[in-house]
């Protein structure tokens, strides 16, 4: 048996090859049904319509009140998914919205509590839409750390953070990238300073807030007003949050956890690098185990990998290297790595 950290993926890994995930990975049909009814209830389309859909629609799917939802269930049936003769799940993380599944997976949450945490999350995010989101690398395309490039593009947000009129953030240290969160001035300012990389970055991400910034604050606070800290319970496995900060079942303060999941959770940056880092060396599992939907998060967190000097890696090839002879990172995602670890 392999010992393994479990990812959970945040927003934008429900796209237009994961329509039918539900349908086909989501096996507990009565649970399913109790979301899509808290949905109907809601005046929202059911998740069992978004997935079934005819055809994906990037105005309809990727909005924060239905793609959260979306990103959550197929989460929790992935992690419902895994063969517990073959792997043992020591601890979980996730990047940004993946948190809310962190602790489903976990069982600070119960699967229908944490399905009211993101629907509630996720819908506020849409109804808000405060600010929006930029990525850009910050490691070349053989994924080589460069410490001077990421200092620099730190010091270019803070300027502009710094001018009258503008607002911009890190919102995510994601693995080789940046996500840089803020209002219209702030992200125009970026754009038109940052040098272009890679033939498609500075990338603006379509239905995305300016998520982990100060700007959050009023959502921040909708979300404590509405949902109540007796959803919470003591997780059943390690937690690995977005500080790199581990809650240990048994001794974690629930009423802590709530204000931050709340609170810090919504308006600091998350660093999911170091959440990365941490679980790693940590736990030192056997494996890394990155739940769908979708694959995109797999190159993120193979480059916080590299950047924790994780078994030696130093580069894409290191990493590529390592994969072919005996598979590190598992992404669910993909069928024949799925085959690895599931029933």
């Amino acid at each position: 048996m392999k010992t393994a950290v479990v990812i959970c993926p945040g927003r934008g890994t429900y796209n237009k090859t994961e329509l039918g995930t539900l349908g086909r990975r989501f096996a507990d049909k009565e649970l399913l049904a109790a979301f899509d009814a808290r949905r109907a209830a809601g005046g929202k389309p059911t998740l069992s319509a978004l997935d079934g859909a005819a055809t994906y629609s990037v105005a309809t799917h990727t909005r924060g009140d239905n793609a959260s939802a979306l990103i959550y269930a197929a989460t929790l049936a992935d992690f419902a998914a895994l063969d517990a003769e073959r792997v043992r799940v020591v601890a979980v993380t996730g990047n940004s919205m993946g948190w809310y599944s962190t602790l489903a997976c976990a069982g600070a949450l119960s699967p229908t509590n944490g399905f009211e945490v993101v629907d509630t999350m996720g819908t506020l995010m849409q109804e808000h839409l405060i600010g929006g989101q930029i990525v850009h690398p910050v490691v070349d395309e053989d994924w080589r750390p460069d410490p001077a490039r990421k200092a620099a593009l730190l010091a270019l947000v803070a300027e502009i953070d710094a001018l009258p009129g503008h607002r911009l953030a890190l919102s995510i240290d994601l693995g080789g990238m940046l996500v840089v969160a803020g209002d219209e001035a702030g992200l125009a300012a970026f754009q038109a300073r940052v040098e272009p990389a890679q033939g498609r970055f500075p990338l603006r991400l379509a239905n995305h807030a300016a998520f982990h910034t100060a700007l959050q604050a009023p959502v921040a606070e909708l979300g404590r007003g509405r949902l109540p800290p007796s959803l919470f319970e003591q997780p059943k496995l390690p937690m690995v949050d977005g500080r790199g900060h581990v809650w240990w079942p048994g001794t974690t303060d629930v009423a802590a956890l709530w204000d931050y999941t709340l609170g810090h959770q919504v308006t600091e940056t998350y660093d999911f690098t170091r959440a990365v880092e941490v679980a790693a060396r940590e736990f030192a599992p056997d494996l890394f185990v990155v739940t769908g939907p979708g694959t995109t998060l797999g190159g993120a967190v193979a480059q916080s990998l590299i950047l924790a000097d994780w078994a030696g890696m130093t580069s894409k090839a290191a990493f590529q290297a390592i994969q072919a002879k005996d598979p590190l990172l598992i992404s669910m995602g993909m069928d024949d790595q799925r085959a690895l670890v599931a029933r």
